[in-house]
């Protein structure tokens, strides 16, 4: 007789344990604490076998007579319901453990070596937004270029484009680990092209002044009346043609008076290498200006609260808007002053480049780069100094 739900619950605990029948195999164990278990009782290859279906209210009589179903179909190939149990569940641990995300993580450890720790805190922040949500489940050996596309067209729909190209990189890198490590058999996200699925970016162009505006901003600097470092700090910055972050985050064990040098180190650094700045001899002056002014002992653009921290990024565009450039010159104004400058002036593209940091980098030859035509660098930024004293500096 076929069992109903209130007969199972009306069925009362012994002190010894005893069953129920469904038929076919399928029972219901009352065991002496009242608990409820269901049980497939089966026979292969001549020999009695057992398997749990769950617990009963938590899996229904309509769910284990569907699971009794579902292995009885299996007994009847030939397959033994145990041995077909054990191999899915094998399946399942192999595939979350070979799960995008799982395989994400272990390449971010071992990638993170090395990288900076805000680099590495970025990344894993990355991949936890914008792709763990959407593919992080798949195990890698499933994913198809397809996968990546869409993944990429989503983070590109909301318009940020540098992100969508990092996250193809990331996915990128993952997945070639995954190769690696015989995890996949290849790596689709090494079939698209950013620049095949990607919307071109609208270059921006930043402001910057005419040459032959130079000698008026350049007097205008020098009679600037706000505080005297943010005055230093904009002729430093004339002179160096640095980036801003780079610029205000200036420390003085990073200034060689002695060897004439600025030696920025790789974690302030965009390029995450280290960039010499050979220092002109007006270069020199101002920073021994900025030293006789600035007690600080370890910054040279320390905040106007001295609380360990440096002046605001927004110093040096606020003191051109204050001097009269507001839409017209910019921190990184002057970077594309000094290169058009020094390529008129027939300076070695190259040395020009690399004084910029613009040069693209592996991380083999980032060890090397950063000292790379630096003589030759010395006498084009002594040029420079000297222009721009001749100037109005």
């Amino acid at each position: 007789m076929k069992l109903t739900d209130s007969a199972i619950r009306a069925a009362k605990p012994k002190e010894k344990q005893y069953k129920l029948t469904d038929g076919n195999g399928l029972t219901l164990l009352i065991y002496p604490d009242g608990s409820k278990h269901w049980r497939y009782r089966y026979l292969f290859n001549e020999k009695e076998s057992m398997l749990s279906l769950g617990k009963y209210p938590e899996t229904t009589l309509a769910q284990a007579r569907s699971i009794h179903d579902g292995y009885k179909a299996i007994l009847k190939q030939g397959i033994n319901p145990s041995t077909h149990r054990k191999e899915e569940k094998r399946k399942a641990i192999v595939s979350v453990e070979n799960s995008f995300e799982a395989v994400a993580r272990a390449w971010w450890m071992h990638w993170k070596h090395a990288k900076t720790e805000r680099h590495v805190a970025y990344t894993l922040r990355r991949m936890e937004a914008d792709i763990f949500p959407f593919i992080g489940a798949k195990p890698v050996n499933t994913l198809t270029a397809m996968h990546f596309i869409e993944l990429v067209y989503k983070v590109q729909s909301r318009g940020a484009l540098d992100i969508a190209k990092r996250v193809l990189t990331m996915c990128g890198q993952v997945m070639c680990y995954a190769v690696q490590h015989g995890l996949s058999e290849r790596n689709p996200a090494a079939d698209i092209k950013p620049a095949d699925i990607l919307k071109k970016r609208k270059k921006v162009n930043h402001k910057r002044i005419p040459e032959s505006e130079l000698p008026d901003l350049l007097q205008k600097i020098n009679q600037y009346d706000g505080q005297p470092l943010t005055r230093l700090a904009l002729q430093l910055m004339t002179l160096t043609f640095i980036r801003t972050s780079e610029l205000i985050g200036g420390r003085w064990e990073e200034i060689s008076f002695d060897n004439a040098e600025w030696r920025i180190p790789p974690e302030r650094m965009k390029m995450r290498s280290q960039y010499i700045v050979p220092l002109s001899d007006q270069a020199i002056t101002v920073l021994r200006e900025i030293k006789a002014l600035n007690s600080d002992p370890v910054l040279l653009f320390p905040n106007e609260r001295r609380n360990g921290k440096t002046m605001s990024n927004n110093t040096i565009i606020y003191a051109l808007y204050r001097i009269g450039y507001k839409g017209r010159m910019t921190g990184h104004g002057f970077r594309g002053l000094a290169s058009t400058v020094l390529h008129e002036k027939n300076f070695d593209h190259k040395w020009i480049e690399l004084q910029l940091a613009h040069a693209e980098r592996d991380e083999v030859s980032a060890a090397y780069n950063h000292a790379l035509y630096l003589e030759q660098r010395r006498k084009m930024m002594q040029w420079w100094g000297e222009y721009i004293e001749m100037k109005g500096i």
